[in-house]
């Protein structure tokens, strides 16, 4: 892989020297310290994000690599977050290379937005281009009038990253009646054409109304986890990837100065973790989620309001997760001083669990590109979705410069 990144590097600097080329990027260090007695750092990243973007006629080419310091591990991790080149025609473009892919209309969740995984190594507090994981893909989108067509073919699977079984953002693991262990001899999906994922948008983009319809033919992204006893008193666990068919739509309309939006997407045979071995804990159910949105101006705070509920079909009392989960996410932010200012609070409220995610922030910017933000991430709650990180609660401070070059 590292042989893949200097290649690209080299032909970046090679494009360099001709003309027709766009660099943008940043800078960014971010420090991150627990608010417990000791005071720990949660994060100590130094981060260089560089993209440069190269266009001549019909075509184009960008290239993203990132070097990633963390301070923490003592390490320097350079990767490529994007490399794709795009083929432009009058009424219609095909994009192919590793890339993101972002669709709905869900502010800090994913409902439609599913293409592309997710790294969940810290938890969802980066921001959410961060979090999204590019990947190898074919992209054609076929205009006509105010209406797109777009199909996405993956011909090879990536899986969510999760966080490492030490770190402070590994999810709470159930409690087993008996000892664990792990076979991982099923976790891998086979990179053949036979195993490749399909994915369909039509978008329609018009003067009182914006709105999308999706169907995929995919992969979870999150394994499901079989659970088999043994001769010896223990349990085997097997993580395994499924087929994940999903249909799904979203749409936005001002109403009354406001905008109202909403998204949702059906996924058929998900699996579900389950309690009784008898059905070596798994049940597979089809699952709906789906949002409703609010989006207005009050007093010059725009604010924003989200009802997000998941809904398990035939449902059973085995299954680990609630039939209905309910959650509300609103957000606030207000700027000063000629908009260099800006304070905005945003938070995840679980109303099963009765758990809160609470994120106020203040940004300024110092001068054209250089920013400053501070921020707390406060985590409510026992369990749930955000109690079960509790002790996580945290200040941070980024401090980032933007860059834009061009020739």
């Amino acid at each position: 892989m590292k042989r893949v990144i200097l290649a690209v590097l080299l032909l970046t600097l090679s494009i360099i020297l001709n003309a027709g080329y766009n660099q943008v990027g940043f800078v960014r260090s971010y420090f991150g310290v627990l608010t417990d007695q000791e005071a720990e750092y949660a994060v100590f990243q130094n981060t260089f994000d560089w993209r440069l973007d190269y266009r001549r006629g019909n075509s184009a080419f960008l290239v993203n690599p990132v070097f990633n310091y963390n301070g923490l591990d003592d390490e320097l991790e350079v990767s490529l977050r994007q490399a794709y080149f795009d083929i432009v025609f009058d009424n219609f473009d095909l994009r192919l290379g590793k890339q993101q892919i972002i669709w709905g209309k869900a502010d800090g969740v994913f409902i439609t937005d599913v293409i592309s995984p997710r790294n969940l190594s810290e938890f969802i507090l980066p921001d959410f281009e961060e979090i999204r994981i590019a990947i190898n893909a074919a992209k054609l989108n076929y205009y006509l009038g105010n209406s797109t067509f777009e199909a996405v073919w993956i011909p090879s699977f990536q899986a969510t990253i999760l966080p490492a079984s030490n770190s402070i953002w590994a999810p709470a693991s159930p409690d087993f009646p008996m000892p664990v262990s792990f076979d991982y001899s099923k976790a891998e999906v086979e990179n053949k054409l036979s195993n490749s994922e399909v994915a369909f948008k039509y978008s329609y983009m018009g003067s009182s109304i914006d709105l999308e319809v999706i169907a995929a033919y995919m992969w979870d992204d999150n394994p499901a986890m079989y659970i088999y006893p043994q001769l010896d008193n223990t349990l085997k666990l097997m993580p395994e990837h499924h087929r994940l068919p999903l249909t799904g739509a979203s749409f936005s309309k001002i109403i009354g100065g406001a905008v109202v939006r909403s998204e949702g997407a059906f996924y058929f045979d998900k699996r579900f973790a389950s309690e009784n071995l008898l059905y070596n804990g798994i049940s597979k159910k089809n699952y709906a989620h789906y949002l409703i949105g609010y989006d207005h101006n009050w007093f010059d705070v725009n604010v924003s309001f989200q009802f997000i509920q998941e809904y398990i079909l035939d449902y059973d009392e085995e299954i680990r997760n609630d039939e209905f989960t309910n959650t509300i996410s609103c957000l606030a932010t207000k700027t000063f001083l000629r908009e260099t200012l800006e304070l905005s609070f945003f938070a995840y409220f679980g109303l099963n669990k009765q758990d809160m995610l609470l994120r106020p922030k203040l940004s300024y910017d110092i001068s054209d590109g250089f920013n400053i933000l501070l921020g707390t991430d406060i985590f409510v709650g026992d369990e749930g979705n955000f109690g079960q990180y509790s002790k996580n609660d945290m200040v941070f401070m980024k401090v980032r410069y933007d860059f834009r070059f061009s020739n």
